[in-house]
């Protein structure tokens, strides 16, 4: 029988071996789950993130609580967790943390797999060994590395102060669980990247470190918010030079309403010069709570003028969790 997970293997050899690990390899890599969502043609993200969703989520508690990234099970109505051995459980959407990137899931039966105990991310560094691994088994498993600690910036006004970056690129890597050397859950897969070598491009995967879920944990599964939700725009912005750029608008956000374009430069929030998109995200999530008016300075062909746009709540805008 097929599973979702088939055709997502990694290269035999890139796999983890049991020896290669202090920690019990197989049991680890059985908390890892395959993830697959359903959202409505209408939602909100149905356009930019479609409605079939795959990707994976490691049991981290013993009821049939699963970490996943967020993306995949934002406005979920269906979510269906698949077993190493194949076997399938029906699950629902707790929660999606749009400040982390975090997404929580419970299963409505039980998964009868093992908790994968959660670590401290503080502890990675360069060059410290990892598995990064997909649902599936060894054959779904990388043994790699840290590559660095960064500060990362979305383009869909999202960002981390210290992101961990991996190698080598995992071919299923959205959820995947990065294990640490002593078999402990360090993050969840988020992207994949590039980074320039002398050899041309090589890819990467970056991850949400795991020291940013415990505080948040308990409102998560609990369905609550747990940030107060930040002023959103609805712009998708890159850095450009000196200045960001913006390279597309939500047609359904307030960027859309004030006629921002693609090919705006951005140049300051309030009093605040921006020169990168860590500048931007910093100047207007400082402006206040969701809601609150946002002064721009912008240049469009050649010519720079002043714009005020009404952020929102972009959770508002979503369809809610559906609780069985």
């Amino acid at each position: 029988m097929t599973q979702p997970f088939d055709g997502f293997e990694v290269e035999q050899d890139q796999r983890p071996t049991a020896e290669a690990w202090a920690f019990d390899l197989d049991r680890a890599l059985a908390s890892v789950v395959a993830l697959e969502a359903r959202i409505p043609d209408d939602a909100f993200t149905a356009q930019g993130l479609g409605t079939e969703r795959i990707g994976n989520g490691t049991v981290i508690g013993p009821n049939g609580l699963v970490l996943t990234i967020g993306y995949l099970i934002t406005e979920a109505e269906e979510i269906t967790l698949t077993r190493n051995d194949g076997r399938r459980v029906p699950a629902h959407a707790l929660g999606a943390d749009p400040v982390t990137g975090f997404g929580l899931v419970q299963a409505l039966e039980p998964l009868n797999l093992p908790v994968l105990p959660l670590g401290k991310s503080s502890s990675l560094r360069g060059d410290s060994p990892v598995v990064i691994a997909g649902a599936g088994g060894r054959a779904h498993a990388a043994a790699g590395v840290v590559l660095t600690r960064m500060p990362f910036a979305g383009y869909w006004e999202y960002m981390l102060d210290d992101a961990i970056m991996t190698e080598p690129a995992h071919p299923h890597w959205s959820g995947a669980a990065l294990i640490g050397a002593d078999g402990e859950l360090m993050g969840v897969g988020s992207l994949s990247l590039q980074r320039r070598t002398k050899r041309g491009t090589s890819p990467l995967n970056m991850c949400v470190p795991i020291d940013l879920l415990p505080p948040i944990l308990d409102d998560l599964s609990r369905g609550r918010p747990a940030h107060p939700p930040r002023p959103w725009l609805g712009v998708m912005a890159q850095d450009d030079g000196d200045h960001v750029i913006v390279v597309g608008v939500n047609p359904r956000s307030p960027a859309a309403r004030a006629e921002l374009r693609p090919g705006d430069l951005i140049l300051a929030v309030g009093e605040e010069a921006v020169a990168d998109l860590p500048d931007f995200y910093t100047a207007l999530w400082a402006q206040g709570p969701a809601g609150v008016t946002i002064p721009l300075t912008l240049q469009r062909d050649g010519d720079v003028f002043d714009v005020e746009i009404r952020s929102a709540d972009r959770s508002a805008l979503l369809r809610k969790p559906r609780f069985n």
